[in-house]
């Protein structure tokens, strides 16, 4: 499943093609849906947001699309009128004279009430998002020592979207690499410091993600970030993905286990 800087890049891509243009087509595979596709028509999409891994398309006349791409679904961009050569299933089209967004493969979809959006169970469960600019470390350290979350392990707390939204499980690998700490601890055995360093690489890795271009699907099993991002500095995997490779900070082997049912990558000497 793509995380939070996919996502974001993602939204980036769509609203750069059809935000602020009039919309001239719509159309929705859902029949539940079937009646805005003549009242779309001639009103604007105002924005194209990530919550977490959902995407918010907000139009102009109130309403709000909410969807969430799982595990299958996918965005693509497309000139107006054509459709991609795919095996996927279409769900939803939304056309403006310069551009089309197409939707592939997503079964959750919704249209809301754009000031009663917030209310989707999905965004009421959700955490801060770790892309949101206004997310500060020390927040990040105030939630890990909350109730709520200080109790529990570490490798299970990272994927948690409850805890901070977009995190997912190669930035959770990252995040404890930089963080030097084993997916077992938890938040209240850390000290202040320990904690800090772990709210701040909550942080730096999920943005930096974002702003070198993150990775795309088919290279993840590469090992590395693309960075085209003018003047950006590449980042890439430290541990995900490189088991049995050496460590970029002692040498050591990196090892993989499972943590949450989902693998995880470490430094068995850097990380404890």
């Amino acid at each position: 499943m793509p995380e939070g800087p996919e996502i974001r890049r993602a939204a980036d891509r769509l609203a750069e093609a059809v935000v602020g243009e009039p919309l001239v087509r719509a159309w929705f595979a859902f029949p539940a849906l079937k009646r805005f596709e003549a009242a779309l028509p001639g009103h604007r999409i105002e924005s194209i947001t990530p919550r977490g891994k959902a995407l918010l398309t907000r139009f102009d006349h109130g309403w709000t699309m909410y969807s969430h791409n799982q595990l299958y679904g996918v965005w693509k961009v497309a000139a107006p009128g054509e459709r991609p050569e795919t095996t996927r299933s279409l769900r939803v089209a939304l056309e403006t004279a310069r551009g089309a967004i197409l939707l592939y493969s997503a079964s959750d979809v919704s249209m809301w009430r754009s000031d009663e959006v917030e209310s989707h169970p999905f965004l009421q469960r959700l955490g801060p998002d770790v892309l949101d600019p206004a997310l500060d470390a020390s927040a990040v350290a105030a939630r890990l020592q909350s109730p709520p979350f200080r109790g529990r392990a570490l490798g299970g707390l990272l994927l948690d979207q409850g805890f901070l939204a977009g995190m997912g499980n190669y930035l959770r690998a990252e995040v404890l690499f930089a963080a030097g700490l084993r997916p077992e601890r938890r938040p209240k055995d850390l000290d202040p410091a320990t904690t800090a360093r772990l709210a701040q690489a909550l942080l730096d890795i999920p943005r930096h993600s974002y702003a070198t271009r993150g990775i795309a699907p088919a290279d993840r099993m590469r090992g590395d970030y693309l960075a085209d991002a003018p003047g950006a500095h590449a980042f890439r995997f430290q541990v995900f993905g490189r088991d049995g490779q050496p460590c970029p900070g002692c040498g050591t082997a990196i090892e993989r286990m499972d943590a949450g049912s989902r693998r995880l990558y470490l430094c068995p000497a850097c990380q404890s």
